[in-house]
This record gives C-alpha cells, sequence and structure tokens, in this order.
C-alpha cells in the first residue's frame, strides 16, 4: 500500500487506541498488576498519534489531540488524584502528594512521547505551550492550588517540632518544598510567595516568643550559646530541605528577633554583659559576641563603644594608682621620675598588650576596635603623673632600658620587642615632639657619659621612631649617633697624631668628643679658669684639630667633661672619678692647704649654683674628699675647706658625681 493509499483513522476509532494505552499507564502508577510498556506498544502508540497529525484535512486531528491530551490529565487528577489527597491529612498527606507528583511526572514523560509528534509541528507552528508545561499546569491548578495551603501549614508545623528538639522526616519536607519550586516552572513566585514569607513570619514569631523568655532567665553568654545554636541550625535546615535562596532571609529574621530586638539588653545585662565579659576576661565569650553581632546592621557599634569605655576606665585607673604612689612618696625630689612612673609605663604596655590582643583574637582586627583602642589609649596615655609628662615617662622608661645599668634587665629580643611596643604608645601621645626633646637629652648622656648598653638597639629604636614618625623626628638623633662614631675615629687620630708628634705630647691622657652643633640639646658653656694641667691639653687638641679644618670652631662644653684623678691620702692612693668642675675644684688644693668659699670662686670663674654643687658633691655627700668649715650640711659664701688627707675607702677606684 503506498503513501497515498494509507487507511484514514477517525477520531474516536484513533482516541479509544490511544486511550487504551492511557489506561495502562495509569494501571502502573497506580500499582495495579499490568505488564509494562514494550517498545512495540510506544511505537504503536506514537506512529497512532503520527498517522492523526498528518492526515489531510479534514482528518488532520491534531488540535482535537492536544485537547484530549490535556483532558486526560483533568481525568485522572479528578477521578485518582484528588480524592486519595483529601483522605490523608499532615504527614500522611505530604507523603501522598509526593507521591502523586511523582506519578505526575512520570505521566508528563510518558505522554509526551507518545504525542511528540504534536509537540514537533503543530505546537511550533501555532505558538502554544509545549506538552511538558500543560502536564504541569494541570497539577498546578487542579491539585496544587486546592493544597498548597494546608501543605504549607503542615510543613511549617513540622519545621517547628523540629525546632523544639523533635526527629521529622527531612527528606519529605526537601520532596515537598521541591514541588513548590518545580511548579514554578523556572520561577521563584511559588516558592516564595505560596510557602516561604509564612514560613519567614512564622520563624519570627519562633524566635520571638524564645528571646522574650530567654532574655530574662539567661547571662548573656548562655543567651549568645543559644543565639549562636539556633543560627547554625537555621542554616544547617537551608542545607538540607528549605531553598538555598532562603538563607539570607531566614537568617535575617532570627537575628533580627534573637539579636537585633535585645541588642542592649543584652550588651549592658548587669553581670554578665559586654562590660563583665571585659572585666572578667571572657575572650571566647567576646570573639561570639563579635561573630553575633557583626551579623547585624551597625551591630559592632555598642560592642566598640563600651570596649573603648573600659579601656579608658583601665587606663585612667593605672594613671590614678600611679598618682596616688607618686604624692605618698614626698621624700622625692619632684623633678626626678621615680620607680613608680616606671611601673606604670610597664603597666600601659601590659595594658595596650592585652586589648591589641583582644582586637586581634576577638574582634577579627575590625577597624571599629582598632579606632576604639586607639581613642581610649589617646584619653589616658596623655595624662601625666607624679608631675611628669606622659612624653617625658616614655623617653625615661626608654633610657631606662637602654642605659648601662638600668632598673628593666632584658634579653636582647625583649629590650627589641619592649621597644616596638613603647614607640606604638608614641602613637597616642599628643605632644611627640615633647617626646623627642626627652629622648634627645636622654641620649645625650647616654652617650656623652658612655652609659649607652647596646649601639644597635640604639639604631634600631630610631628606626622605628623614624617609621613611625617621619625622617624629620629623628634626624638629629640620627646625627647624635653618627657623631659619637665620628668621634672615636677623631680619637684614633688624634693618638696618632701625639705618637708622631713628641712635642705635642700633653702630659695626660686626653680623650674628646666633638659633638655637631644643632644636633645636641643646648649645654650651658662657661670660660672655667682651667687647672694649667688641662690647659695644656686643650691648646694640643685646638691644634690638631685645625690640621683636619679651618672650618669649624671648637666650643669647649667643660660641664659634661669627667677627669680620673689620683687622690694621695695619708693611707693610699685612690683614684677618684669626677666631673671637670670638680677636677678643677679639687686641683686648687695642690696649691693651697686652705680656700674661703669666694677664693674658689673667683680661681674657678663658674658662677654660684655650680660652685655649690660641685662643693656640696666634694664635703657635705657620701664622699668627704675636702673637709668643710663649719661642718653644716650646706654650702654658704662664709665657708671655707680643705682637702681631707686622712679620707679613705675600701675601694681604690670610686666615683664622686655631682648630685
Amino acid at each position: 500500500m503506498t503513501m497515498n493509499e494509507r487507511k484514514t483513522i477517525e477520531l474516536e476509532q484513533g482516541w479509544e487506541y490511544m486511550q487504551s494505552g492511557i489506561t495502562k499507564l495509569k494501571n502502573i502508577l497506580e500499582g495495579l498488576p499490568e505488564p509494562q510498556f514494550s517498545s512495540e506498544d510506544y511505537m504503536m502508540l506514537y506512529t497512532t498519534i503520527y498517522n492523526m497529525c498528518t492526515q489531510k484535512p479534514p482528518h488532520d486531528y491534531s488540535q482535537q489531540l492536544y485537547d484530549k491530551y490535556k483532558l486526560a490529565f483533568e481525568e485522572y487528577i479528578r477521578e485518582s488524584v484528588l480524592p486519595s489527597l483529601k483522605e490523608k491529612h499532615d504527614e500522611f498527606m505530604l507523603r501522598e502528594l509526593v507521591r502523586r507528583w511523582g506519578n505526575h511526572k512520570v505521566m508528563v514523560r510518558w505522554l509526551s512521547r507518545f504525542f511528540y509528534y504534536l509537540d514537533r509541528y503543530f505546537i511550533a507552528r501555532r505558538s502554544l505551550p509545549p506538552l511538558h508545561d500543560v502536564g504541569l499546569t494541570c497539577f498546578k491548578e487542579l491539585v496544587y492550588e486546592v493544597v498548597k495551603e494546608k501543605v504549607r501549614d503542615a510543613v511549617i508545623s513540622l519545621i517547628d517540632q523540629e525546632r523544639e528538639g523533635e526527629q521529622i522526616d527531612r527528606a519529605l519536607l526537601k520532596n515537598i518544598l521541591d514541588i513548590f519550586v518545580e511548579i514554578g516552572m523556572g520561577s521563584m513566585d511559588q516558592y516564595e510567595n505560596d510557602f516561604e514569607q509564612a514560613m519567614l513570619d512564622d520563624t519570627a514569631a519562633y524566635y520571638s516568643r524564645k528571646a522574650s523568655n530567654w532574655i530574662l532567665e539567661d547571662s548573656c553568654p548562655d543567651y549568645m550559646l543559644k543565639a549562636e545554636e539556633c543560627l547554625k541550625r537555621e542554616k544547617d535546615r537551608v542545607g538540607h530541605y528549605l531553598h538555598s535562596s532562603s538563607e539570607t532571609k531566614l537568617l535575617n529574621k532570627v537575628q533580627n528577633e534573637l539579636l537585633t530586638v535585645y541588642a542592649s539588653q543584652l550588651l549592658e545585662k548587669e553581670h554578665s554583659g559586654c562590660h563583665a565579659l571585659l572585666r572578667d576576661d571572657k575572650t571566647e565569650d567576646l570573639s561570639r559576641m563579635y561573630r553575633l553581632f557583626s551579623r547585624i546592621n551597625r551591630g559592632l557599634d555598642p560592642v566598640s563603644n563600651i570596649f573603648k569605655q573600659h579601656v579608658t576606665g583601665e587606663g585612667t585607673a593605672l594613671v590614678k594608682q600611679a598618682e596616688d604612689a607618686a604624692s605618698s612618696k614626698k621624700a622625692e625630689k619632684r623633678d626626678t621620675v621615680g620607680p613608680q612612673e616606671q611601673v606604670f609605663v610597664r603597666k600601659v604596655i601590659e595594658l595596650h598588650d592585652k586589648y591589641l590582643a583582644y582586637v586581634s583574637d576577638c574582634f577579627q582586627n575590625h577597624t571599629l576596635f582598632h579606632k576604639a583602642l586607639k581613642e581610649a589609649f589617646e584619653v589616658f596615655c596623655n595624662k601625666g603623673v607624679g608631675g611628669s609628662s606622659s612624653a617625658e615617662l616614655l623617653a625615661t622608661f626608654c633610657d631606662n632600658i637602654l642605659k648601662k645599668g638600668g632598673s628593666e634587665k632584658l634579653s636582647d629580643e625583649a629590650i627589641e620587642e619592649t621597644l616596638e611596643k613603647v614607640v606604638k604608645l608614641l602613637a597616642y601621645i599628643s605632644d611627640k615632639d615633647l617626646f623627642a626633646e626627652f629622648y634627645r637629652k636622654k641620649l645625650a648622656r647616654r652617650l656623652l657619659f658612655d652609659k649607652s648598653a647596646n649601639d644597635d638597639h640604639e639604631r634600631s629604636i630610631l628606626t622605628k621612631l623614624k617609621q613611625q614618625c617621619g625622617g624629620q623626628f629623628t634626624s638629629k638623633m640620627e646625627g647624635m649617633v653618627t657623631d659619637l662614631t665620628l668621634a672615636r675615629e677623631n680619637q684614633t687620630s688624634f693618638e696618632d697624631y701625639i705618637n708622631n708628634n713628641p712635642d705635642a705630647n700633653p702630659g695626660i691622657d686626653l680623650t674628646v668628643t666633638v659633638l655637631t652643633t644643632g644636633f645636641w640639646p643646648s649645654y650651658k658653656s662657661f670660660d672655667l679658669n682651667l687647672p694649667a694641667e688641662m690647659v695644656k691639653c686643650v691648646e694640643v687638641f685646638r691644634e690638631f684639630y685645625q690640621t683636619k679644618t679651618n672650618h669649624r670652631k671648637l666650643t669647649w662644653i667643660y660641664s659634661l667633661g669627667t677627669c680620673n684623678i689620683n687622690g694621695k691620702f695619708e693611707t693610699k692612693t685612690i683614684e677618684l672619678i669626677v666631673t671637670t668642675y670638680q677636677a678643677a675644684a679639687l686641683l686648687l688644693f695642690n696649691a693651697s692647704d686652705r680656700l674661703s668659699y669666694s677664693e674658689i670662686v673667683t680661681q674657678l670663674n663658674l658662677n654660684d649654683d655650680d660652685v655649690i654643687r660641685v662643693l656640696h658633691s666634694l664635703s657635705c655627700a657620701k664622699y668627704k674628699i675636702l673637709n668643710k668649715d663649719p661642718a653644716t650640711k650646706t654650702i654658704s659664701s662664709s665657708d671655707y675647706f680643705e682637702f681631707n688627707s686622712k679620707f679613705t675607702d675600701k675601694m681604690r677606684r670610686i666615683k664622686v658625681w655631682l648630685a
């Protein structure tokens, strides 16, 4: 038989055959005993549709078959699906819905194959909805729209049961919620409008009830533990059965009810709030607080404010403590920095270490907390203690670390670490120039009197200061250190000069430190009448220096000089380490046994203040090299002085420093 002679299939006849195939499919879906479709069955059904759609008009039944395709679904839903759903409730109804939806998708898949020719040609030409969509729309309109509210309520009820600790079938919920997504056929409208919004409202109400009880019953740490656990479980819930798009919305609801609503109450709880956690060093709870409050809008603002208040309070308490200690030591001179001030700086460093670690470990280096720490330290780091400014305290603290015999006994690594911390504290000092002045004066004393313990540490702190405050801040200090290096080279050249010029020998050992004016602090320069022994030294060095440069003028600062002289006493000779002023005064007694105060002033050509200090150190202090008449503890212009030939000491070498 040729193509043209093919027998025409009438609509009723063809549909009756198709109906038998659809009934077979329904029986299989309903679990009735029915053999599976063979490939011959499938081909016959497909071919029947093909033939009915390719017959010449008026026997092209494409439109009628398209309508009957939809009708097949509607009949099946009304006869089998809806009755089975209506007789079940709650979880059983959900299970039946999952089964029916699964069956429906199978039915759509098979019927779409049988009617495939419609999809390929008729639907494409007419711009009609494809067969797959028609099948799903039937379920949506006839089943989903009828049961969606019951389903939604049942799902939400199960979620709340799970929140209360009951075991639920998570796989069932996942399958149900997939229906809400799939029924949208590419849109999330059904999931969001028919389920998600109600679920979010229920979540808010649920956690609002919980929070209102917890905030009254629990401490801040216990409340936060519960809140964090709830957030973890809700996130977990999304992973198991809610759609991933719900995560942010869901967590925002929970955060709002548990944290935003009760933020102030929680942070300010009297015995367990943020203040108490800081006071009791509860770092784990503070880390949790950061994690929770960083989730909510501007949630960290009050936490950082409390942190700032707490640190300010602790620092201010340290200042008061140091002030009290300083004022109780009335015997000490007010212009000296005592050990209690040193202790204060050490405690401030420890405080900074502690709360910098909090910022790093508990608050994840968040800029808000760095700012809070900075502002807190600026408050109390600029308060003075015992009459000394914070700039002076820091400079003195550094001096104690860097000088020989300082009160801070530290390893090289500890010194480096401590200097690093001091420089960090300097960032909080408002008057950094004042620190620079104090530091420069103390650096000068360390360098000039050979009191610096380690040149590397001196250079290291200058590098740190330069990084913190800029090159201009340290330029003079760096010049001072360089001057000392050059001075050592200069001294070597001077010694070579003396060795090569026997006539230039000054007769006594002489070390001269040449400094650059401008780098160093200003020192008073008096025209001290040098003893003859010293005059020659000055002349020899001046001649040597002129061989090196004609452009520089030497100004001698005798107040900074030291001398080692031999005191020949009756019992033994003792080497005396004294200042140049003291040496000049003592050498006067080589020519005179007894001198009046006024004679000493005239011969030394110094002002009264300096002469009084010199004579006091030699006659009234620990070592009485001179006898004073009258033997009082103070110096007056009517006093007389004699060399104390009977002086002795168990040491063969002693330092007689000016007070």
